[in-house]
């Protein structure tokens, strides 16, 4: 797979890489690092800083001329070409010592999800894709699973903990799936939880308020893995709603119709 990345997935990679090794630093001291609080129940780390900053300048060696919307530095530049960044996706997982955290990085192409980078620094595990060319874990071709329904299902969420305006419509969705399922797993790292649904770990994925550069990546590999994305609508808005459901093609539908069909519950 490496001989044939595409550049921009190539440098991509390579950042990543470079923010990976920062994390891991930081790992080795948590009680050391200096946590901020962004809002309620959201931090920010300089662990978040410095790895952006790395992938920053990675980025912008190599393509001075691209955009950048990156989840610390918010967005400059104007560009066909637009990089989306989380530096830490997991921050407070991260400062538990919790180890599901993750780097994640993509590109948006005229609008277009067109590369994708998912690095996990404790496991050495790097997603990747690039549109029309597939999905990979470690040089090996990933795909979404082949369960044939929400029977058999395991299924990811992430809980409402910053805005809870909705969360007795997340819990009826909540009842309903873990009815009708084997199990929901709750890690809380949504790009890692889109990573694995590409990978087939889970069988699909649902969760609210999400930002983009939680979801681009991810979204990407999905369907370079063979599933389906899409917003509570079933759209393909999930970037500019924060609202995102997916899973392999015949876990996805029954997914998105109990989603649907809790919509509004106050």
């Amino acid at each position: 797979m490496y001989q044939t990345l595409h550049p921009m997935l190539h440098t991509a990679v390579k950042a990543a890489r470079r923010a990976g090794a920062v994390i891991n630093r930081a790992a080795n001291d948590l009680d050391a690092v200096k946590i901020q609080t962004k809002v309620q129940k959201d931090f920010v780390t300089e662990v978040d800083r410095a790895a952006e900053e790395a992938i920053i300048g990675i980025l912008r060696a190599a393509y001075p001329d691209h955009a950048v919307l990156a989840e610390e530095s918010g967005a400059f530049g104007e560009s066909e070409y637009e990089w989306i960044i989380d530096p830490l996706d997991g921050t407070t997982n991260f400062i538990h010592g919790f180890p599901q955290y993750a780097v994640s990085i993509a590109l948006r192409h005229r609008g277009v999800l067109s590369q994708g980078v998912i690095f996990d620094p404790t496991r050495n595990e790097l997603f990747a894709a690039s549109r029309g060319r597939g999905a990979f874990l470690n040089e090996r071709r990933v795909r979404v699973s082949k369960r044939v329904g929400l029977g058999d299902a395991l299924i990811g969420t992430g809980f409402p903990f910053r805005n809870l305006d909705r969360l007795d419509e997340y819990v009826h969705v909540f009842r309903r799936v873990t009815a009708s399922t084997v199990g929901i797993r709750r890690p809380g790292a949504a790009a890692l939880d889109l990573a694995y649904v590409a990978c087939g770990r889970t069988d699909g994925f649902w969760e609210a308020g999400l930002s983009p550069w939680d979801m681009a990546a991810g979204a990407l590999m999905i369907l370079e893995a063979g599933g389906l994305v899409s917003d509570f609508e079933g759209k393909e808005n999930y970037l500019e709603t924060g609202d995102l459901v997916c899973g392999s093609p015949k876990v996805f539908a029954p997914l998105l119709a109990i989603v649907q069909e809790s919509r509004g519950r106050r």
